[in-house]
Order: C-alpha cells, then structure tokens, then sequence
C-alpha cells in the first residue's frame, strides 16, 4: 500500500514514519511537510536511503502543488497529519491556524478525490475539539464538538469538512482523537520536553496558573500503533478515540520529570494562565479496543522515564532546535525551505 502521510517531519509524523517503515514492511511512504518551524527533517535522518520512503516539500495548502503530488504517487490511502497545533500560538495568530488546519484539509479532499475517491482518508484529530470536562466524565465519540481555543476551533473545522467528504461525496473517510501525546522528537515547547529541557539547565520550569489541568497521556508509539490498526481495519464514516489511560494533573508530571532528574521542586514557577485553558480532557477508547482490537501497551509510569532518558540521550537535538539550527539541515541537502 502506498501512504501519503502528511506532517512527516513533525513529532508524531516522524514517528509514524518509523513506526510504518518498522512494522508495515509491504508500506510505501510519501511524506508532504511544508516545514515550517515545527518541521525537523534532521528526525528522519535514518530513513532518508529506504527505498520505500519518500520526501515531498509542499505546502498542502497549495493546490496546484498538491495537484502535482497526488498525480505523481497516486497514493491508496491519505493519513492527514499536517496541522499547526500549539494552542498558545492560535491565540495570539489564528489565522494560520485557519488556512493550515481548514483551507490544507480541504485541498487534500478535494485532490485525493479527483484520483477517483476509492481510497482511504484518515484525518488524524485531538481530543480538544470536545472542549472541556468537569472533575468526572469522559469524552466519547458522540461527544458534542465544543472547541474553546483557535487551534480546536480549526481542528473541529476540518473534522467536520471529512465527515462532508464522507457523507456527501461518499469518501472513505475515517477521523480519529487522540489524547496528549509524549514520546522522542517532541517540539520543546510542549509540556513535557519543555520541563524536561528546563530541569536538565536548572532553569525554572513555568506551570500554567496551579498546575491543576488534567489530560489523558498517549506515548507516541501507541499511538501509531492505534493509526495504522485504524487505516487497516477501521469502519468507514467512523470516528474512532484513542487514549492511553493516563490521566494526570500538569503539576503531578512536572513533579514526576522532577524526581526522576533529581532536580528540586523549588525550580517549578507558577505563572498566568493560559486564556482558555480547558480544565481536563480525558477519553474513553472502549471503542477502538471492542471493534479493532488496540490498546495502550505502554503506562505512563513505564515510558515517561523512556522519554526522558531519550531526552538526556539526545541533548544536542535539544540544543539545535532550542537555537533554530535544525533550520539549516533542509537548506543543506535541498535547498531553500518554504518558510521561514
């Protein structure tokens, strides 16, 4: 089977890479990334001679490129991953969080399905489009979509635009939810590398209003395990959650990252919160275990310790992308990149 995957270059992107090249052996892999500043191709260096793996520059949202990409690989299935993601960034820029995560999904609809709209499209979601949760509760798949920040705002947005492909085009469309995800590769201005980051330099470790925010965390791994179960045998028109039943408060695994470096809680600083800062999500993924069989194999207390010494064990990665230098490795073997 041929994939174009979208978003390759990014944290759980190269990880699917990875995962796809190491446990799907008959896959063929595109890879379209616009490499913006959340794109490290420096990730992917591994693959870069496999046969079965190919590196696309394109902005999805460029029709006539993306024209020319469809055209050329005739993928069997899209697995959309592309999207601008950090919530404090939509807040104070919206807009490309619009055109990348609503104007790309529709152009990759529209392309996908002027090939004749036989194969595949797994748009790849948040669990943050259902908005927010009181102390109990869980989200499932007919949660009412609640978005309360401009990147779920956009995420919900090119959901719904999947589920028209479906509905009205009748697209082999499948849209899955994840919870936060954690693993090797993460951009260091998420929760987790970013804590772990500080905490290595004795920098002080910034924690949103009391650090009583709870999400449910995924280790990146299985949740490419749970994509590809999900492309192979999932439902068509389905929406399918996937969670890794480890739901912690921020403060907790700021102090857990803590304990493990044996660095002092003292470090931990308080600051203002986030506008919008949804109090908890948290997923039910009874769904996707009953029909296709997947669960988490990792708990949180097993492979946040894995995260962190890969961290430790690749601190010069830490350092390049901290300083903008992983910039330069596009500009090396290719060429100028798309955006700056």
């Amino acid at each position: 089977m041929r994939v174009l995957l979208t978003g390759g270059a990014g944290f759980i992107g190269s990880n699917l890479v990875y995962y796809i090249l190491s446990h799907r052996i008959d896959w063929e892999v595109i890879n379209v990334d616009a490499l913006t500043y959340a794109g490290n191709l420096e990730n992917l260096k591994a693959c870069e001679t496999n046969p079965k793996y190919h590196f696309v520059h394109a902005d999805i949202t460029d029709t006539a490129k993306m024209r020319d990409v469809f055209e050329e690989y005739r993928p069997d299935a899209v697995m959309h991953l592309a999207a601008e993601s950090h919530v404090d960034r939509s807040v104070f820029d919206p807009l490309i969080f619009v055109r990348t995560n609503v104007l790309g999904t529709q152009v990759l609809l529209d392309e996908f399905r002027r090939l004749g709209g036989d194969g595949r499209f797994l748009q790849v979601s948040t669990d943050e489009v259902y908005g927010t949760l009181g102390a109990t509760g869980y989200f499932t798949e007919v949660t009412p979509l609640s978005p309360n920040s401009p990147y779920s705002a956009s995420k919900a947005g090119s959901d719904f635009l999947v589920r028209a492909a479906h509905e009205t085009h009748k697209m082999d469309t499948i849209i899955t939810r994840c919870s936060n995800n954690y693993g090797p590769y993460q951009f260091p201005e998420k929760l987790i590398p970013l804590m772990i980051a500080n905490a290595v330099e004795g920098k002080p470790l910034p924690v949103y209003g009391k650090g009583l925010n709870v999400r449910d965390w995924l280790f990146v791994e299985d949740h490419c395990a749970a994509l590809a179960t999900v492309l192979e045998k999932g439902r068509s028109g389905e929406v399918y959650n996937i969670g890794g039943n480890n739901e912690r408060k921020n403060i907790d695994i700021v102090r857990m990252i803590l304990k493990e470096l044996k660095a002092p809680d003292s470090l931990i600083r308080f600051v203002e919160d986030r506008p919008g800062h949804d109090l908890r999500y948290a997923i039910d993924a009874s769904k996707i275990e009953r029909e296709l069989g997947w669960s988490p194999r990792h708990t949180f207390e097993e492979a946040l310790p894995l995260t962190i010494r890969w961290y430790l064990d690749h601190l010069d990665w830490v350092s390049r992308v901290k300083s903008g230098e992983y910039l330069k490795y596009y500009d090396l073997q290719y060429g100028k990149r798309l955006k700056e």
